[in-house]
């Protein structure tokens, strides 16, 4: 993992972005932050384990679903599988070791939360 800080490729709104194997901050003090920090690592696993191109795919099909689903861009964003995971887990250090393979599949929820 290579952490990069730069404001210039990160959305408006947000504070980092992952593109496999790097993490892009918008600010340098997030690369010390281990919360956060572990929370683009459960990406970085969500990615290596559908091949990275894929992964964007269907994030951004999800992203699409939930958009229509909540009519709300923030509410989108926070129920993609991928990211509900990762926010339910980012406070668990050891979660990545114990993690089985697929496990966003169980945040796949279509329910409104």
């Amino acid at each position: 993992m290579f952490l990069i800080v730069t404001k210039y490729l990160i959305p408006k709104g947000f504070r980092g972005l992952t593109a496999f194997p790097f993490v892009f901050v918008r600010y340098d003090l997030d690369k010390e932050n281990i919360v956060f920090v572990n929370h683009e690592r459960i990406h970085l696993r969500q990615q290596l384990e559908l091949l990275i191109l894929p992964f964007f795919f269907w994030y951004f099909l999800e992203y699409l679903v939930r958009l229509i689903q909540y009519k709300n861009k923030n509410l989108a964003y926070r129920n993609i599988s991928f990211e509900r995971e990762a926010y339910a887990n980012e406070f668990d250090l050891n979660y990545l070791k114990n993690r089985s393979f697929y496990s966003f599949v169980k945040y796949l929820n279509l329910d409104k939360k």
